[in-house]
């Protein structure tokens, strides 16, 4: 169902709407007006795949089954091609929604919360001069993926012998990835050096979550 999640997945729920649209069009026809060669063409291939659709599934041919296929497809597209074209609020209402079987549009538009759940990594070693955080949420913590839309990674680079990065505001590199490996590469002067990472969730909005404890690797 790539162009939507509105088409039902069974034959016979596919032909139960087709059928319902069939006689529903045409009883609101003072406000919506679809082209009689359209409805002719909805009612033709509803008969198609209703008459192939009737033969019980045990006295089927291969070629009958073949048939079926193809004219159940037939069928979809004139379902889309008529819901794309002429379905929209208004003129239609809710109830008439609802009457063909299909859902509503939300008009209330959903809000986007701030982030309250926690991410963290584990560090590997792909090769030398590099470090990938595998990124994963933190367990027992909200996970709303709207809220926990991306993540912010704080990052910066210390000699061995310094003392460790214990705060955020020590790590100025920073970047905003939404997948869940991080690759970072280094110079080749600072390997041997600590790298520090900490990481937070963000939503959509750039609203920010709370970071997490810092965590470092030797760069190799």
């Amino acid at each position: 169902m790539a162009q939507g999640d509105w088409m039902p997945t069974s034959s016979e729920a596919i032909l139960r709407m087709a059928t319902t649209w069939g006689t529903y069009i045409p009883s609101i026809s003072d406000r919506l007006t679809v082209p009689e060669e359209t409805t002719g063409t909805l009612t033709l291939k509803t008969s198609e795949f209703e008459t192939l659709f009737q033969t019980p599934p045990a006295a089927r041919t291969p070629a009958m089954n073949a048939q079926l296929r193809t004219a159940r497809k037939e069928l979809e597209t004139a379902m889309r091609d008529v819901k794309r074209r002429y379905f929209f609020s208004p003129p239609l209402t809710e109830s008439d929604f609802i009457s063909m079987g299909l859902k509503p549009r939300d008009t209330i538009p959903t809000s986007v919360g701030d982030p309250v759940g926690l991410v963290t990594a584990t560090i590997k070693y792909p090769n030398e001069g590099a470090l990938e955080l595998n990124i994963k949420h933190v367990e027992g913590t909200p996970n709303d993926k709207r809220a926990n839309y991306g993540v912010k990674i704080r990052c910066g680079v210390f000699p061995i012998d310094e003392p460790s990065a214990n705060e955020v505001k020590m790590l100025t590199d920073s970047r905003f990835t939404r997948r869940k490996k991080e690759l970072f590469t280094f110079d080749r002067q600072d390997r041997k050096k600590i790298a520090y990472f900490c990481l937070r969730y963000e939503n959509s909005k750039g609203k920010a979550g709370q970071w997490s404890s810092i965590i470092s690797a030797v760069i190799p």
